[in-house]
C-alpha cells in the first residue's frame, strides 16, 4: 500500500494540536502529565502519524478527511497513551526490566522471521524506519514491561474451568451453530459453439443433449460414471461430487430448488451462462447445535478473551483511578475523558 509522506501526516497532527500563537516558540510541549512523568505534542504526534499509516490514507483525499480522520484516532490514542504509561511506571516500581540476554535472543528470532539476517539488510530496514539500535531495544523493552505487568496482574484470574466453559456454552448456543449443508454431484452440459458464428452459442444443443444426458440417468445409469464421461465441470474427476457446501453460501435460485429435493433427487436441466447444469443431492445436513466436546477449545477461548477483556479494564481502570494526570490541553482532556466514557465496563460502574 502507498503510504501519505510521513511529513504530510505530521503536518495534519501539527494543526490538530496546535498550540496558541503566544505559546508558538515553546520547543517542546507538554500535553499531560501523569505521576509527573509527561507525554509531549511530539510523542502523540508520532501515535497519530502511525495509527493513520496503518488505516487506508490513500481514502484520505482531501484535508477534511485528513483532519477527521485524524479527530477519530486521537481520542483511544490519548487512553492507550497514558495506559502504557502508567503500566511502564508500575513495571519499573516492581524493577522489571528486560535483560541483554532476553533482547538478543529477541532480536535474533525476529531477524530470521522478517529475512533480516543480513546485516546490511538489517540495517537499512532500521534506517528505513528512522531508527537505531538503541531505539529499538527502548521501544523492546517498553513493550516487554507492558506486558509483563498485564501478565502480572491479570494472568491468575484468567483460569478457566470446566463449568464456567459449559455454562458458557449453555448460554450462548447460538456461537456453535453449524449451519446447514448439502453434497451435490452435478453435471455442466457445455453449450457448443453457434454454426457459422463468431464466438457463439448454441444454448439449444446443450439443453438438447442435457435432457439426453438426464433421461440415461433417470434409466438407471449412475450419476457419477455419467458425470465423468460428459460433463465439463472441473470436478468430474470426482464424479461430479462438490461439497459439503453451506446451503447460505449457494445462489438463491439453487437453495429454492434444493429446498424441495431430498437425497437422492435430480434436478431437471439449469439454464446456465456456460451451458446446462444437472444436479444430484446427495446429502443435506441440517442446522444443528455442535456438541460441547467438539467446541470445547473454542468456548474456552471465547470464555478467556471476554475474561481478559474485562479484568485488563478493571485493573486499567483502578490505576488511572490511582493516579495524578494533569492535562494541559482542554480540548486533549475532554477528548480523553470522552473516551474512556466509552470503555466502563456495563452493570459494574468501572
Amino acid at each position: 500500500m502507498k503510504m501519505l509522506p510521513r511529513l504530510v501526516l505530521a503536518a495534519f497532527a501539527a494543526t490538530f494540536l496546535a498550540a496558541p500563537p503566544v505559546r508558538a516558540q515553546v520547543i517542546e510541549q507538554v500535553l499531560v502529565k501523569v505521576n509527573g512523568d509527561i507525554i509531549t505534542k511530539t510523542d502523540l504526534e508520532q501515535r497519530q502519524i502511525e495509527a493513520l499509516r496503518r488505516s487506508n490514507p490513500e481514502a484520505l483525499k482531501s484535508d477534511a478527511e485528513l483532519k477527521k480522520a485524524l479527530a477519530a484516532v486521537t481520542p483511544p490514542i490519548l487512553v492507550a497513551a497514558i495506559d502504557d504509561l502508567l503500566m511502564l511506571q508500575l513495571g519499573r516500581e516492581k524493577n522489571l526490566r528486560l535483560t541483554d540476554d532476553m533482547f538478543n535472543r529477541w532480536l535474533t528470532s525476529m531477524r530470521k522471521d522478517q529475512n533480516l539476517v543480513d546485516d546490511q539488510k538489517f540495517q537499512a530496514a532500521l534506517k528505513q524506519e528512522g531508527m537505531t539500535i538503541p531505539d529499538l531495544r527502548r521501544n523492546v523493552e517498553r513493550q516487554f514491561l507492558i506486558q509483563e505487568v498485564r501478565r502480572n496482574e491479570i494472568g491468575s484470574k484468567l483460569q478457566i474451568t470446566e463449568e464456567e466453559a459449559r455454562q458458557y456454552y449453555l448460554s450462548h448456543q447460538r456461537e456453535f451453530l453449524k449451519p446447514a449443508s448439502v453434497t451435490l454431484r452435478e453435471i455442466l452440459i457445455e453449450a457448443p459453439a453457434a454454426p457459422g458464428s463468431q464466438g457463439g452459442t448454441d444454448p439449444a444443443a446443450a439443453s438438447e443433449k442435457a435432457i439426453a444426458v438426464r433421461a440415461r440417468i433417470a434409466g438407471g445409469e449412475d450419476f457419477a460414471k455419467v458425470a465423468e464421461e460428459v460433463s465439463a465441470a472441473a470436478s468430474k474427476a470426482n464424479g461430479g461430487l462438490i461439497g459439503p457446501i453451506v446451503v447460505g453460501e449457494l445462489s438463491q435460485a439453487l437453495q429454492d430448488t434444493l429446498a424441495s429435493m431430498k437425497p437422492g433427487d435430480i434436478t431437471q436441466p439449469i439454464r446456465t451462462s456456460r451451458g446446462d447444469q444437472i444436479i444430484k443431492l446427495e446429502t443435506h445436513t441440517p442446522a444443528a447445535v455442535q456438541p460441547f466436546e467438539s467446541v470445547r477449545d473454542l468456548v474456552a477461548d471465547r470464555v478467556y478473551s471476554e475474561r481478559e477483556r474485562s479484568e485488563l479494564q478493571r485493573f486499567l481502570n483502578r490505576i488511572r483511578s490511582q493516579a495524578i494526570i494533569v492535562w494541559k490541553n482542554d480540548e486533549l482532556k475532554n477528548a480523553y475523558e470522552q473516551q474512556i466514557a466509552t470503555l466502563q465496563i456495563p452493570g459494574t460502574g468501572n
